[in-house]
């Protein structure tokens, strides 16, 4: 083994110190250099929003996918209204193809929330309605995409009159989801 010692000539106290001292800054500058670059970033701004379709959850529902698309395009224009980012459906439904997801993984919400992520969503909104004789219920819920908690919830009861009792009942809860209207 092979050991090398330089000799930097005789050093005064005077100069140990200066060493040790600057020595000492370095040893700070990297330490809280190490600190910024292993906190958490936070996004900045708001936080952007992916709406799902509600779903028909009535009994013997046909399940006609139009009419939840309708519905939350209605969602979208509330969380737009509020000044909030939307990712857009198409990015969603691109995700969707990408990952090869047939319809029953799509109903997992874990799997949605996954999706979610990968998009760029740090909330979603998820719901459903349902029609039992002449009325109808609208439930929406405002879900952290991260944690999976629910932040919010949001239910509408009216009569039943066709799509456009769903729209007003939507844009209700919608507005109920998303307080502090623009």
């Amino acid at each position: 083994m092979l050991c090398v010692t330089l000799d930097t000539g005789p050093q005064t106290t005077s100069q140990h110190h200066k060493v040790r001292l600057w020595a000492l800054v370095l040893l700070l500058i990297v330490a809280v250099l190490a600190g910024c670059a292993s906190a958490p970033v936070t996004p900045s701004g708001p936080a952007a929003v992916a709406v799902w379709d509600p779903e028909d959850v009535s009994p013997g529902a046909a399940g006609d996918q139009g009419i939840g698309e309708v519905l939350s395009l209605r969602i979208v224009e509330t969380v737009r209204g509020r000044g909030l980012p939307v990712v857009e459906r198409q990015k969603l439904l691109l995700a969707v193809e990408e990952l090869r997801l047939g319809s029953s993984a799509l109903s997992d919400e874990s799997t949605r929330l996954r999706l979610g992520r990968i998009t760029g969503a740090r909330q979603m909104v998820f719901g459903g309605y349902l029609t039992v004789g002449n009325r109808v219920r609208m439930d929406l819920r405002l879900v952290d995409v991260e944690t999976g908690k629910v932040l919010r919830t949001a239910s509408r009861t009216g009569p039943a009159g066709g799509i456009q009792a769903l729209l007003d009942l939507c844009g209700k809860a919608a507005d109920d989801l998303f307080p502090g209207g623009g």
